[in-house]
């Protein structure tokens, strides 16, 4: 099975987060400020990008939403 992260931006993955969950359900699941106040994909890049563990939760929750959006699709 090919890496469902291959070929996609952090952008694209905060971008398809922040439309799938909402800002604030996404500052819920991931407590982070960038998400919690005043979010945006400009910020939320800005922090993702020198904050390894805060990527890689956000790249968890990327993998959650595709396996979640798989089952409905099949349901």
């Amino acid at each position: 099975m090919s890496d469902p992260l291959q070929g996609k931006t952090l952008e694209m993955i905060v971008t398809a987060l922040a439309d799938y969950f909402g800002w604030q359900e996404l500052g819920e699941r991931i407590a982070i400020r960038c998400f919690q106040s005043d979010p945006s994909v400009a910020s939320s890049l800005k922090f993702l990008r020198k904050t390894p563990w805060a990527r890689a939760k956000v790249e968890s929750l990327y993998l959650f939403m595709l396996r979640e959006q798989a089952r409905h699709r099949q349901a």
